[in-house]
C-alpha cells in the first residue's frame, strides 16, 4: 500500500475541498469556469498566424482538476458503442485524452506533433492498432491545422478517426477545414457560448 504523504508533525496536508470525480458542474458553470480561468484579452498572435485580441489559455484551464474531470466527463458523452481509442494530439491534447479515457476505461494515445529521433522514433504514443476506432479530441479549435494533421496520421496508420470534438470551437474556419477534408466535427462549447464577441 503506498504511504500518504506526512507532514512533520504527522498530520497529513490539507489541500482543501475536494469535489467528486464528475466535478459536480453544469454545463453552465463549466463555461463560467473555463472563461475565469483562461479567458486572456489583449495583442495576441494564434498558433495559425492569426492575430486576435483575445486568447483562451489552454493549459489555464486543463490545469485545473475540477475543470479537466469534468470535461472527461463532457467528451465521455461522444464515445460511440464501437469506439476502441481516444487520441489527443501533443501537448493540449494530452491531458483531454487522458480525461476522457479515465472517465470511459478506453485506453488513449497520443499524437506527436512529429516523429522523435531517439528511442522508439514513434509518431504515436501508446498502443495504436489498425482498425482502431477513434474519437480524437482537441482543446481549441482555431483553424484545426494541428488537430487535422493528427487525424490524417492516425488514418494513415490504419485507425478510423470516428469524429474530433474539441472543448472550444473559436469559430475561424476549424469547422469547414476539418469537415472538407472528411472528417466530423463537434464542439463542447463555441466562443460564443462563452460570451465572446469578435
Amino acid at each position: 500500500m503506498p504511504k500518504l504523504l506526512r507532514w512533520s508533525n504527522g498530520s497529513l496536508p490539507d489541500y482543501g475541498p475536494r469535489k467528486t470525480r464528475k466535478g459536480n458542474m453544469t454545463r453552465q458553470q463549466l463555461i463560467q469556469r473555463i472563461k475565469e480561468t483562461a479567458y486572456l484579452e489583449g495583442d495576441f498572435t494564434l498558433r495559425s498566424g492569426r492575430k486576435s485580441k483575445y486568447y483562451l489559455d489552454k493549459y489555464r484551464f486543463e490545469t485545473q482538476p475540477d475543470i479537466l474531470a469534468a470535461l472527461g466527463h463532457e467528451f465521455a458523452q461522444f464515445v460511440q458503442t464501437t469506439t476502441t481509442l481516444i487520441a489527443g494530439a501533443e501537448l493540449g491534447g494530452v491531458p483531454l485524452a487522458a480525461a476522457v479515457s479515465m472517465a470511459t476505461n478506453i485506453p488513449f494515445v497520443i499524437v506527436r506533433n512529429a516523429k522523435k529521433d531517439y528511442g522508439t522514433g514513434n509518431l504515436f504514443e501508446g498502443i495504436l492498432k489498425v482498425g482502431d476506432q477513434v474519437l480524437l479530441v482537441e482543446d481549441i479549435a482555431t483553424t484545426g491545422g494541428q488537430v487535422l494533421e493528427a487525424a490524417k496520421a492516425l488514418r494513415q496508420a490504419g485507425a478510423t478517426v470516428q469524429r474530433i470534438v474539441a472543448v472550444i470551437d473559436r469559430q475561424e474556419g476549424a469547422r469547414e477545414n476539418i469537415e472538407s477534408a472528411g472528417f466530423e466535427f463537434l464542439a463542447l462549447f463555441t466562443k460564443s457560448d462563452l460570451g465572446i464577441t469578435p
